[in-house]
């Protein structure tokens, strides 16, 4: 017997992310831009445009745009059908049959359909992929006929649809992917609402319209022009003076006068997500636990809130799990008080008694370039000497996945299964483990941890890794993002939604024409 399930059926916590949308009263913006095109800008340039390899959040905001995947979330953060209409799991929780939908084509005019499913699938599962470790707990994937795929799991794994909503549930055009040798990101072939037109390496990425698309009546815009421009300032003055339509960061110093102001509409709630700093611990300085637990002492994750993100963009923080998810545990995510005096002693045991150098990486945004220095201020006292060096986001990301770093400050957008925030990143040889850090007892507990159903054995499971994560300390936390979405528009955009997972879904977006 099987249990047969509508794609919507498993409702994880919503949230209401900040968007900030011209109401068109006083001082308002007025679009410059041509009615027919959303110019969009994002925190950075993406990197990688193939879901393959992508590990970047910001290549996600373009790929929602090029491709479908098997099932998505709504606003309410329910996975709901996307390209799979429904899909039943047997009652071992091992056998998943995915019946698609038919008629839906790729941008190249081939079929999508079972095949197609299997070919990407089997991609993820490849040694290469950035997606291996997600879809680890796959056995074998199953061509039933046409419209039908049957997926067999090695062992339970509860996160296994959640994932699906993400870059592992993405289908590309398998000819697109033979024909390009792999190399996919140059010319990205999907189901989606826009189809890839070019990209212009430092200035923009345009998509057009799918006049086939498979949602009647979608897209409402002819085209979408994206523009990586990493300084939040830039972005809010190109926004003002009407060359941007649409942007994905607001400097935390406007946001009082975005609130009071009477232009704009502003709501602020937790989002999943997080920021901190990976510590190499396969290399000096970091690979003596002393030093990585000096640097947890001395951090003040309350000034870096404070002075940085003004009280308003982020919540101190010890964990990977927000009070928007249900992983969330005040034990779990407290962290001790700064100590300088307990630094030092942790300095002289590991034999550096006056203190040691290392390196901070991290992007030229003006935020993180605060934030580091408010790192550097809080390690000087005990003799820490960090020195901040910028790096473009793409190469910031390369350094990180090759281990070309002795502390590296780089977030993670947050995902609704709480595994997807923690496993690939501190199991042993995971996709996201950037620190190098392996210990047997984090990689049964997280093991098992995938494989209960029950939220509240996860949740013990995962308070008893933080446990250990707190005293190892390969990455140390510092603050949960405090939306998913930082959006701001012109009065123009009409039909914008947020998401939980703060993805741009743009297909039911529109522009009014301005009077």
């Amino acid at each position: 017997m099987t249990k047969v399930i509508r794609a919507g059926a498993f409702a994880f916590l919503a949230l209401v992310a900040l968007v900030v949308v011209g109401c068109g009263g006083g001082g308002a913006p007025q679009s410059n831009t041509p009615p027919g095109t959303l110019y969009v800008a994002l925190e950075a340039e993406p990197p990688e445009l193939d879901p393959n390899l992508s590990s970047a959040y910001v290549d996600r905001q373009v790929m929602a745009s090029i491709y479908d995947k098997l099932v998505d979330i709504n606003q309410e953060g329910e996975i709901v059908p996307m390209l799979a209409e429904s899909y039943e799991v047997s009652d071992d929780d091992t056998v998943y049959t995915f019946h698609l939908r038919e008629g839906v084509k790729f941008h190249d005019g081939t079929p999508f359909n079972a095949e197609a499913v299997k070919f990407n699938l089997d991609r993820y599962q490849e040694e290469d992929s950035v997606r291996s470790t997600e879809v680890e707990p796959i056995e074998s994937v199953e061509v039933v006929d046409e419209s039908t795929v049957r997926v067999t799991l090695s062992e339970p794994f509860a996160p296994f649809l959640a994932v699906l909503t993400d870059r592992a549930g993405i289908m590309a055009s398998p000819k697109a992917i033979e024909d390009s040798n792999g190399r996919i990101s140059e010319n990205p072939v999907g189901t989606g609402p826009f189809e890839f037109v070019e990209r212009v390496r430092g200035d923009h990425i345009t998509v057009e319209k799918n006049q086939d698309y498979w949602r009647e009546g979608l897209p409402k815009i002819d085209k979408i022009e994206y523009r990586g421009i990493d300084d939040e300032n830039v972005q809010y003055q190109n926004l003002q003076s009407g060359e941007l339509d649409l942007i994905d960061s607001i400097p935390p110093v406007e946001f009082k006068e975005l609130q009071e102001s009477g232009d704009y509409r502003v709501s602020v709630e937790p989002g999943l997500g997080y920021q901190g700093i990976w510590l190499n611990v396969t290399q000096p300085p970091f690979d003596n636990k002393q030093l990585r637990q000096a640097v947890y002492r001395l951090v003040d994750r309350e000034a870096i809130v404070s002075a940085a993100l003004r009280n308003v963009g982020g919540t101190p923080a010890n964990s990977p799990f927000s009070k928007a998810s249900w992983a969330y545990s005040e034990e779990s995510d407290a962290y001790p008080p700064r100590s300088v005096e307990e630094a030092k002693a942790l300095l002289q045991e590991a034999g550096e008694p006056n203190g040691f150098s290392f390196t901070l990486k991290l992007d030229p945004s003006p935020l993180n370039q605060q934030i580091g220095q408010v790192i550097q201020n809080n390690l000087k006292p005990a003799g820490i000497d960090v020195k901040l060096e910028q790096l473009e986001f793409g190469t910031l990301l390369e350094d990180s996945t090759s281990g070309d770093f002795e502390a590296l400050f780089l977030g993670w957008s947050g995902r609704i299964d709480p595994d997807l925030n923690i496993y690939d990143f501190t199991v042993t040889d995971g996709d996201f483990n950037d620190s190098g850090y392996s210990n047997p007892e984090v990689d049964r507990l997280l093991g098992e941890a995938r494989s209960v159903a029950d939220q509240e054995r996860r949740k013990e499971l995962y308070t008893q890794v933080m446990e250990i994560l707190h005293e190892d300390v390969p990455y140390v936390y510092l603050y949960h993002n405090n939306q998913t979405t930082d959006f701001a528009m012109q009065p123009t955009v009409q039909g914008f939604k947020p998401y939980p997972d703060g993805i741009l879904r743009l297909a039911g977006v529109s522009k009014q024409q301005q009077e």
